[in-house]
């Protein structure tokens, strides 16, 4: 699912991230949302998320999972 949309995103949510500093590479990171940094409704490099993961902070590229992990 697409990333650039606020709507599609939720705490919780399985997602891959692309860190700052792997913008170049697009390398992916995957994780669970933490929050979500982008106040807009829509974003279009893919809205800003922090995972719960190591606090790391990237856009989201692909929604891989909306469930919530915690059930």
């Amino acid at each position: 699912m697409d990333g650039k949309k606020r709507t599609n995103i939720k705490v919780g949510a399985l997602v891959d991230i692309v860190l700052k500093k792997d913008q170049r590479t697009g390398k992916l990171t995957r994780g669970h949302v933490k929050r979500i940094l982008t106040n807009s409704a829509n974003h279009p490099h893919g809205i800003k998320v922090m995972l719960e993961e190591g606090d790391q902070v990237g856009r989201v590229k692909n929604i891989v999972s909306e469930t919530d992990h915690k059930q």
